[in-house]
């Protein structure tokens, strides 16, 4: 092993540390006399906490400082989450390791332990998020949903100190937090269809950086690889971004994949909803035209 040290790009949020620093820490247990130094950046969308992401470009704004630190030679790989990297990568760039999946469940958090159907008619819930918005909405047309950004901590804040009565939140943020038992309830996907890549990692670097390539390669997991690879696609496919709802979440059942999604225009109307078995794909192309065909259908 080369004793030249890896660097990573990560976001400096709480959240984005922490799932970065617990990849990294993988990494090296997997390469003997592997070291990995750490490159912290504020992206676009962090400077504009406070604004919501379709007014202001959209989740790619997560990860383009990011990328540019891959192609200047600052870093040498990026921990993304992958539900904030759009469908098309940069040019040049891969996403050489999809490591196991967190659960990508959403859950409730609400004041007085009070799950989603106990919560009071007219409760207010917090999200900013389009897909949570639907979902919530279809299971309690009564709710008043109200904007909500920040950090998880803040979030958190606004419900259990009275703000909000609730908020949505990904139960794989909390978990890699150590904030699981902060959950009222999980959400069956069912009622909420998670997003496009929930409770997975990217790992991204330079398509032509075979070293690198190699090292993160160890700590690729095919069966989520797969699963995202077919969500990914959907996305593609009906052209998802930040300003149209859109989920899809694929799970393994045995020899089958199970591939359901919802796309609606960008007001929130005309939801179209689909889902597909087939047999498990052996390969991402093979699960990338799963996703395509239903995002084609929908579309």
């Amino acid at each position: 092993m080369s004793s030249k040290p890896l660097t990573l790009a990560t976001r400096k949020s709480a959240l984005a540390l922490a799932q970065s620093r617990a990849f990294a820490a993988r990494l090296v247990a997997a390469h003997t006399g592997l070291a990995i130094e750490e490159l912290q950046l504020t992206t676009s969308g962090d400077r504009f906490a406070q604004e919501r992401l379709q007014d202001i470009g959209g989740k790619g704004l997560f990860v383009k400082e990011l990328e540019e630190a891959l192609y200047d030679g600052r870093a040498d790989f990026a921990v993304h989450s992958i539900k904030d990297v759009p469908a098309e990568l940069a040019p040049g760039l891969v996403l050489a390791c999809v490591p196991e999946r967190e659960d990508p469940r959403d859950v409730l958090v609400s004041r007085g332990g009070k799950k989603l159907s106990e919560l009071p008619r007219g409760a207010r819930v917090g999200t900013s998020s389009m897909r949570r918005a639907l979902c919530l909405q279809a299971a309690r047309p009564d709710l008043v949903i109200e904007p909500l950004r920040g950090n998880v901590d803040t979030r958190l804040r606004k419900a259990t100190e009275g703000e909000l009565d609730a908020v949505v939140l990904a139960l794989a943020g909390l978990r890699r937090l150590g904030l699981a038992d902060k959950a009222t309830e999980v959400l069956d996907v069912g009622v909420s269809l998670p997003a496009i890549g929930q409770g997975a990692l990217g790992i991204e670097c330079r398509a032509e950086d075979d070293r690198v390539r190699g090292l993160l390669a160890k700590l690729a997991h095919s069966e989520t690889s797969v699963c995202v690879a077919a969500e990914r696609a959907f996305m593609a496919a009906v052209g998802g971004s930040c300003r149209l709802p859109v989920a899809a979440h694929a799970t393994r059942e045995d020899s089958e994949i199970h591939l359901r999604a919802f796309v609606a225009d960008a007001d929130g109307s005309r939801v179209r909803r689909g889902e597909r078995r087939a047999s498990f794909p052996a390969t991402d192309a093979e699960a990338h035209r799963l996703g395509a065909d239903l995002g084609a259908e929908l579309r």
